[in-house]
């Protein structure tokens, strides 16, 4: 599959860990393709009743590797936008334990799970509007889907920090436990969900999801044509040259 992408079966459980740690788990090119190909082996796979999704190194994902994601384009579909429907379209219980940091792509991918339960080190962040860009991953749907409007829009417009606390607060996660608690926990709230007829957990998913698939797909349009839009803009050069120059960008100057 992928050095950058682990995975482990424990009886009905797949455990897969985002295994990049040098990097904070930045996922490349390489590990968008074994997202896609892990998620949609699981779906048909009968050995497999639930997805446990994990980040190596004590952080989740640091989102998007901006040094790899013009890769790939040529071939058709971005492999970020492959990736991203097989997670989204995953038919079984997919449970996320994070800690550290999750930030951008390394967020938004947790709105689709089932059910996330967060580290205390938590650090997340939504990234768009303060690079000239906009949400994805079908994140615009998903977060005010899983939250509510008004507290989705609060934490795209303001890009804020999001803590455990505010996770748990909000509706990001179910529930928050001490760093070296989190896999455990997680592992055993996977193995209790992973005793049940796959079949009958499936069904379960699709009463709750089938709703949402419309509107899933709507977003990810929506999304990418936005970010077509805004990336290479004026607003998204200058996010990115104050980055690196280590200076708070000046958008104003645009106007």
């Amino acid at each position: 599959m992928s050095e950058f992408l682990t995975t482990r079966r424990d009886e009905g459980v797949l455990h897969v860990t985002l295994n990049r740690p040098e990097k904070k788990n930045a996922i490349n090119t390489e590990m968008w393709f074994a997202i896609r190909d892990t998620f949609n082996d699981a779906a048909t796979n009968p050995l497999v009743t639930c997805v446990l999704l994990t980040g190596a190194g004590g952080n989740f994902s640091s989102g998007v590797d901006l040094a790899s994601f013009g890769d790939g384009e040529s071939a058709g579909e971005h492999p970020f936008s492959a990736a991203a429907k097989a997670v989204a379209y995953f038919d079984k219980p997919l449970i996320g334990a994070a800690q550290g940091v999750a930030i951008g792509g390394g967020a938004t991918i947790l709105f689709h799970c089932d059910v996330v339960y967060v580290g205390d080190s938590l650090k997340m962040r939504l990234p768009f509007a303060n690079l000239g860009l906009v949400p994805e991953f079908a994140s615009s749907y998903m977060l005010q889907a899983n939250i509510g409007a008004q507290q989705a829009a609060e934490l795209f417009y303001t890009a804020e920090w999001i803590d455990a606390d505010r996770a748990v607060e909000v509706g990001i996660a179910a529930r928050q436990y001490k760093d070296a608690e989190l896999l455990d926990c997680a592992m055993n709230k996977a193995r209790e969900i992973a005793q049940w007829p796959v079949t009958a957990l499936q069904e379960t998913k699709r009463c709750l999801r089938s709703v949402h698939r419309e509107a899933i797909d709507a977003a990810l349009e929506l999304e990418q044509a936005g970010m077509e839009k805004q990336a290479g803009s004026p607003e998204n050069i200058e996010a990115i040259t104050a980055f690196i120059e280590k200076r708070p960008p000046d958008f104003r100057k645009l106007l």
